[in-house]
């Protein structure tokens, strides 16, 4: 029902007594609305002066008002914590997927991580707004009501006491059904969001295929799949509230019926018996609330639970083993990886990876698709962590456990496919790694980047907002504010390349590539590609096959085996692509 780490959560103690407080201050108006509100009918069934009706009217009509003034205050009170506590978790969230890098997108899908910051928060909100003032108020309202009805009649009051417990159990029983039921909803929702994004991704490959029609069949599948498992756990909650309503409303009928006979027969006078029958269903009334929510409760839950699931994700050690004596990569440095695996989910992804680079390389990195090249790019980046001990990875000579090293990571830029940018100005997407770099200096990166003409066709040059809703960039127009952040930063001297140029057309890539070659001076660069004519400006080439790097070698030494794996590459392509 509530998320046990709910309770966990910063100023939930504060906010709770004071809820508490609010609920019985609410309960004892829903009970003086009831009384006065008997009182007023009794009087005018007694047919009492009009001069003494007014006083009950009066406090009935004082206290609903507070009691309707209480809910808003509930709402109120519980909403700007709710708010704030959202904001911290998606920040939280945020923070974590930036710490721990591909690896948990990896486990977790992209399409389920963007679904859970986004939409999965505001079911976070819609849950903490629910469950906990609907579960103070059944807990708290039902009791303060019940104690003053045993003051009227006993046996009524054991009647709806006893029932209590088996509406409980009942709505216990729908409730594990429920929850089987959202639970698989909620894994289909994760598999229809990352077959969407995968889908969207791929889209451009699936068109050059002619897989795109086929495709979409798979997306209509796992969408139907999804739809018929909401309404599986739609039919489970329409069920268990009509069921709640007809025992509930079918225990108000029985304690009307008895409270008649014992009107009839003489044994109870009409006020205790009015009041009673008034009671009854404001005593039912929480529970119905709650079970009335429960499926939204339940989709905010398995929500909390994943972001939760997320946050508790380990974070990398160690991250401070690469001392800061060595600010930048020199002519002298290397790096050495010595029989390192991979694995996402014990899946191995890259095994025994050998790789010994110095000073100032330009090293390839081919092989088909899937292969393993951007995987192997991550390792190197510190996004992803071996996932064995008995591999060696040596910076300088200083063995570390990972490339996640603060010193590491403040040393190289990294360039994927499609560069991220942010809805911000395009000086300040320029300046992602130096913040502080004076105008001169953007200016410079913007020119050596070719994007001069381009920024003096816009009517706010660099001031100009692109991004998330902002104005729209091509792809090409993309990769050179990427490169122009790698030209303003003079102290990061190793460039990472996850194929940036793999879904630009021909023309683009040829004026791009005469941009990008002038950045390799001075720089360690990993440069993962399937596009042959890279490779003629690389002076070392690791070739890799299911995650195994079969071959490495200079071009000329490669190409000089023609039984080797870079040759069969090269004939697979008709010597154009790999």
């Amino acid at each position: 029902m509530i998320d046990q780490r709910v309770f966990k959560l910063p100023g939930i103690t504060k906010m709770l007594i004071v809820l508490a407080g609010l609920v019985v201050l609410q309960a004892f108006s829903i009970l003086f609305q009831g009384v006065y509100l008997s009182h007023t009918l009794t009087d005018l069934w007694n047919r009492v002066a009009e001069a003494k009706i007014w006083l009950p009217v009066v406090l009935f009509a004082g206290a609903f008002a507070l009691r309707q003034l209480l809910v808003m205050v509930k709402n109120r009170v519980m909403e700007p914590w709710v708010d704030k506590t959202v904001a911290a978790l998606r920040q939280q969230l945020l923070q974590k997927l930036i710490d721990v890098g591909p690896a948990i997108v990896a486990k977790q899908g992209t399409g389920n991580v963007v679904t859970m910051a986004l939409e999965g928060m505001n079911q976070v909100n819609t849950y903490l707004m629910l469950v906990i003032i609907k579960v103070f108020d059944m807990m708290i309202i039902p009791f303060v009501l019940l104690v003053y009805m045993f003051t009227l009649r006993w046996q009524e009051a054991l009647f709806l006491l006893c029932i209590f417990p088996l509406i409980i159990l009942f709505m216990i029983i729908l409730g594990y059904a429920a929850q089987d039921k959202a639970d698989r909803e909620y894994e289909s929702y994760t598999q229809l969001s990352n077959n969407f994004v995968d889908a969207l991704r791929g889209l451009p490959t699936l068109k050059q295929l002619g897989l795109s029609k086929k495709y979409a069949n798979n997306i209509y599948s796992v969408s139907e799949d999804h739809r018929k498992k909401t309404m599986g756990t739609l039919t489970i909650a329409i069920l268990s509230t009509f069921a709640l309503d007809f025992f509930t409303t079918l225990s108000i009928a029985v304690v009307a019926v008895f409270l008649g006979l014992g009107l009839v027969a003489g044994k109870i006078e009409l006020f205790p018996a009015l009041t009673l029958l008034i009671l009854a269903p404001e005593y039912f009334l929480p529970i119905r609330n709650f079970a009335n929510d429960y499926h939204a409760t339940l989709n905010g839950k398995n929500a909390l639970t994943a972001v939760l699931a997320v946050l508790d994700y380990p974070e990398p050690t160690d991250q401070d083993v690469l001392p800061a004596a060595q600010p930048t990569w020199t002519a002298d440095s290397q790096l050495t990886l010595s029989h390192v695996n991979f694995a996402y989910d014990n899946a191995p992804s890259l095994t025994d990876i050998n790789v010994t680079a110095t000073g100032f390389q330009k090293i390839g990195i081919i092989g088909p698709s899937g292969s393993g090249k951007s995987t192997l790019i991550n390792l190197l980046g510190g996004f992803l962590r071996p996932t064995e001990d008995d591999g060696m990875i040596q910076v300088n000579g200083l063995t570390v456990p990972h490339l996640s090293q603060k010193n590491w990571q403040n040393r190289f830029l990294y360039i994927p496919q499609a560069p991220y940018l942010f809805h911000a100005s395009l000086a300040e997407n320029i300046k992602f790694y130096t913040p502080t770099a004076d105008d001169d200096a953007v200016n410079r990166a913007v020119s050596q980047a070719g994007l001069s003409d381009w920024v003096a066709s816009l009517p706010d040059g660099l001031a100009t907002q692109i991004g998330e809703g902002a104005r729209g960039v091509s792809g090409g127009q993309a990769q050179r504010i990427a490169l122009a952040r790698a030209f303003l930063d003079d102290e990061r001297r190793i460039l990472l390349f996850d194929e940036p140029t793999a879904h630009l057309d021909i023309e683009t890539e040829v004026g791009l590539k005469e941009t990008i070659k002038p950045v390799f001076d001075n720089h360690l660069v990993f440069f993962a590609t399937h596009r042959l004519h890279w490779l003629n400006e690389m002076d070392y080439l690791l070739v890799i096959e299911h995650g195994k790097i079969v071959e490495q070698g200079t071009p000329d030494e490669l190409a000089a085996r023609p039984d080797g794996a870079y040759t069969a590459l090269r004939h697979e392509m008709g010597g154009d692509e790999l």
